[in-house]
């Protein structure tokens, strides 16, 4: 007969070893998939810097290819407006067609129209090649999204979706600093080509990592793409971005009114077809379900209202500083490095304190971020002529604010979707920074534009006078978007 001690060590050990691969599979389980985590939050941050970064090289571009002022607002204008138009319906394609090949699709084109830019001979080639990058971001971003929704397990996404705030933010405050650096560093003569030259090598490393280690998700099996609602939806983003980034250059004619009307049909074309499309068991474009959930909604209109606040105020600060100051772009871009430090400094302290705290978080942040906006404005009516040294404390309270509640937005938005919803949220998120950027440039660079008249008088008082009235613009919007985060659930849900 067995031995009876032999076999209580069998069962022993069995049951160790049983435990042990428990273990190791659960932990297999809460794994993140850094590298290809890391690929797309590369990819990320070129798209949004790219956004912001030729925001410094404008007057370069204006000496070197004798651009007009219209043409410079394009090469900005033009990115934007492809990038925002186009997210929603890369997201179907990637649903359809797998998105590693939609996202391989946008490294390419992304990479290859940085050449096309730096190459540029004059200001149409450069304007004709930035509607192409912005294509090309369009086709990478919203997969990142969806990747760590799709492939991070629930109860870790928090962590990475603050993560990837934070590449967003970074990119979204250090395009002034990246982009002064490589503008005064004039590396090779390149002057402010060096912008987009940046992009090859990275562009290219990134395509050669996402070929080995980005996985091909999707459902081309299930998935039909809504050509009605790509089409509408389409034109009622054109309809309604294309005024906004034109309509304060123009001097807002009759046309952009009309634009926005015709923008206003579309949109309601687009929902009558989208449900009637569900009604018919068919597959929309954007499933209008996803607004019914409060969070989502919520946070929808607290990314457009901070989104308005960066892209308009940075403009703003810009300008202020290199026609205002006759700073260079090397200098303005200096002017941003403490706040950029402060932000990524309290995007991290943000990440590991919203889990335990929630909503709270974000409270704070909102109110500080107000009260930056109104602490330059009131500071800058006061007396005191606008210095780089003034405005640098209460850009760095800003950023400090601007850590706790913009990296985090992306958890409010995306935390309660559900997977097979993750691509599309992801385009609609990345539809609303967009247009969130285009409003706040159209509403507060109108507020900015029409206070700012160096002619009349001293130059540089007019640049404080003219940024004094942005602040307290963005100071309104801040207010808004800090009402929106009151309003948002107090904890993020975690969504199988």
């Amino acid at each position: 007969m067995p031995d009876p001690d032999e076999i209580k060590r069998f069962l022993i050990v069995a049951s160790s070893q049983q435990s042990a691969s428990k273990q190791t599979v659960g932990a297999e389980a809460d794994a993140i998939p850094w590298m290809t985590i890391s690929i797309g939050m590369a990819a990320l941050f070129m798209a949004v810097l790219d956004s912001f970064i030729v925001v410094v090289a404008d007057p370069s571009i204006v000496a070197d290819l004798h651009a007009s002022a219209s043409d410079v607002q394009w090469v900005l204008a033009g990115y934007q407006l492809s990038y925002a138009v186009f997210i929603i319906t890369a997201t179907r394609l990637a649903d359809r067609y797998g998105r590693k090949r939609i996202f391989l699709l946008g490294v390419a084109l992304f990479t290859l129209s940085s050449v096309a830019c730096a190459l540029s001979p004059n200001a149409g080639s450069l304007i004709a090649a930035r509607v192409i990058q912005g294509l090309g971001a369009a086709l990478m971003v919203p997969q990142v999204f969806a990747y760590v929704t799709v492939l991070v397990p629930a109860a870790r996404r928090h962590s990475v979706y603050g993560v990837l705030g934070i590449v967003m933010g970074m990119a979204t405050i250090g395009g002034q600093v990246i982009g002064g650096l490589l503008i005064g560093a004039n590396l090779f003569d390149c002057g402010w080509r060096l912008v987009f030259w940046v992009n090859v090598p990275i562009g290219i490393v990134m395509f050669l990592l996402a070929v080995r280690y980005v996985p091909e998700t999707g459902s081309a099996a299930t998935r039909k793409l809504d050509m009605p609602g790509v089409l509408v939806l389409s034109a009622a983003l054109f309809l309604l971005v294309l005024p906004l980034i034109q309509g304060q250059q123009a001097g807002w004619p009759r046309w952009v009114w009309a634009c926005f009307a015709g923008s206003a049909v579309a949109f309601g074309f687009f929902v009558a077809i989208e449900r009637g499309l569900e009604r018919r068991g068919g597959d929309p474009l954007v499933p209008l379900t996803l607004f019914g959930q409060r969070s989502f909604s919520l946070g929808i209109i607290l990314v457009l209202a901070l989104y308005a606040l960066i892209y308009s105020y940075y403009l703003a600060l810009s300008v202020t500083m290199q026609q205002g100051l006759d700073m260079s772009a090397l200098g303005a871009g200096l002017v941003y490095t403490p706040a950029a430090t402060a932000f990524f400094v309290f995007s991290m302290v943000a990440s590991r304190i919203v889990p335990k705290y929630g909503r709270r978080v974000l409270e704070v942040g909102a109110i500080i971020l107000a009260s930056g906006y109104l602490a330059t404005g009131v500071l800058l009516v006061s007396g005191p002529r606008i210095t780089p040294l003034l405005v640098i404390p209460t850009l760095i309270l800003q950023s400090v604010g601007g850590g706790l509640v913009i990296t985090q937005a992306l958890n409010t938005v995306l935390s309660r979707v559900r997977p097979e919803s993750a691509g599309v949220a992801s385009g609609v998120l990345s539809t609303a920074q967009q247009c969130g950027g285009a409003l706040g440039v159209a509403v507060i660079g109108a507020v900015f534009f029409s206070s700012f008249h160096p002619a009349a008088v001293d130059r540089v008082a007019a640049a404080g006078h003219a940024f004094a009235v942005a602040s307290f613009g963005t100071f309104v919007i801040a207010v808004i978007a800090g009402v929106v985060v009151f309003l948002l659930p107090k904890q993020p849900a975690v969504q199988a």
